[in-house]
């Protein structure tokens, strides 16, 4: 347990400044009946955090953000369109005409945050990190802290009803817009038109893309049912 983690269990066993007993029992006492909602991963987080601007795209389909160039789709070359940058992450998103493109990564110019070589510890860093360690896996027996009062914020934490995290994906990266979106994915990931396959993989196609939109459903079960032998019809000679 960290030191921040031990500052807060203590601050919520103080007293309430209003009601007669401890703050963390005033917040567990007033939670929805529902449960509280959980937070999404800081992955997922850096993906919704992120900053527009509007600018015009350069005539050979690049742009430059904060000296960085990102190369995006021939389309958008000479277009104004709006960037949807990311302030923990390098991918860039790119709104225009009620359409978002992307992602699209750096393709040049300064070195990212946090990619740098890091450099060896020295004896002092080395012997905090072993000291660190070692407070992690130290432990008080239950006993202990059941016999003083005051302490009893360090008890084991009441369990907590939650909901779910609703992920609203508002650039489509988990699922595709509609099915044509999904089928132009398919076709690409295959390789050839959806046209040129045999009527009975076309048809697994639509049914899989009326049944789910998420990409990873989709090409999973597209992946699948190619890897599948094809029967071949026997003709008499």
């Amino acid at each position: 347990m960290t030191w921040n983690a031990h500052f807060l269990v203590r601050y919520n066993a103080m007293s309430h400044r209003l009601e007669p007993h401890s703050r963390i029992e005033d917040w567990l006492t007033h939670l929805p009946a529902e449960g509280v909602r959980a937070m999404c991963t800081w992955e997922r987080y850096c993906t919704f955090a992120r900053e527009p601007e509007r600018r015009k795209v350069n005539n050979d389909a690049r742009v430059v953000v904060s000296g960085t160039q990102y190369e995006v789709d021939v389309e958008l070359a000479g277009e104004e369109v709006i960037l949807w940058w990311g302030l923990f992450d390098q991918e860039l998103y790119i709104e225009h005409r009620d359409r978002r493109f992307g992602p699209y990564l750096p393709v040049g110019g300064p070195i990212p945050l946090h990619k740098f070589r890091t450099f060896k510890k020295s004896a002092a860093q080395t012997r905090a990190d072993r000291i660190e360690n070692l407070a992690s896996q130290l432990s008080v027996p239950r006993k202990t802290m059941e016999a003083h009062p005051e302490l009893r914020g360090f008890s084991a934490p009441v369990p907590v009803p939650t909901q779910a995290f609703v992920d609203p994906d508002p650039y489509q990266q988990l699922t595709y817009p509609n099915q044509h979106a999904a089928k132009l994915a398919i076709a690409d990931f295959l390789g050839t038109p959806l046209g040129r396959l045999p009527p009975e993989q076309l048809d697994n196609i639509n049914a899989i893309v009326k049944s789910t939109l998420n990409k990873q459903d989709v090409l999973a079960q597209v992946r699948t049912f190619m890897a599948q032998p094809r029967e071949n019809p026997h003709h008499a000679e």
